[in-house]
């Protein structure tokens, strides 16, 4: 790997930045790697259209924005629609399956839905919904390593619930690693 684009849409009050932090976290601090991070959200508080653009690279980031993503994570129908033709020939593209229809897939594009928001009701807080995007993320590509991940998260979310939080990350952890162990027997 050495450039990976990746953008992450939702809505404001969905954890859409924070994800983007976790993943820049784990790349910069822990995997050695270089990240940048930009942001974009409507006026709203809550409700908005919200995303971030994460760019991680094994070399220096010479150019730190997303351009054509590699991989989309959405977890609203309304970020799906706005950013599901930027993603390059080929993307993961990644979605919370309550939230999002996927149609008119680029050619060649994966993608894969899991149910976030019903896991995260299960653990008690629809708001770890992020998390479990994260866990999932880190799964099914080759971005960031658990590791890493799992120490960002912890450094990221506020004292008190990091055990819920790294509840979260696993649960979409391993719903993503069923999903690439079906793909690779196939």
């Amino acid at each position: 790997m050495s450039r990976t684009e990746i953008k992450i849409g939702g809505l404001g009050g969905q954890g859409v930045i924070l994800a983007g932090m976790i993943l820049g976290r784990a790349a910069a601090l822990y995997d050695d790697m270089d990240a940048t991070l930009t942001q974009s959200f409507g006026p709203e508080a809550r409700g908005g259209a919200c995303s971030a653009q994460v760019v991680v690279n094994t070399e220096r980031n010479l150019y730190p924005c997303v351009t054509r993503p590699d991989i989309l994570v959405v977890m609203s129908q309304p970020a799906y629609e706005r950013f599901v033709m930027e993603v390059k020939p080929g993307a993961l593209v990644l979605y919370e399956e309550s939230l999002v229809e996927t149609h008119h897939l680029p050619e060649g594009c994966r993608a894969f839905g899991i149910p976030a928001t019903r896991f995260a009701e299960e653990l008690g807080r629809r708001m770890v919904l992020n998390i479990i995007m994260v866990g999932f993320l880190t799964a099914l590509a080759d971005v960031v390593s658990v590791e890493a991940a799992r120490k960002a998260v912890v450094d990221s979310v506020p004292k008190g619930t990091e055990k819920l939080n790294l509840g979260a990350f696993e649960k979409g952890y391993e719903f993503g690693l069923d999903i690439k162990n079906r793909e690779s027997s196939c």
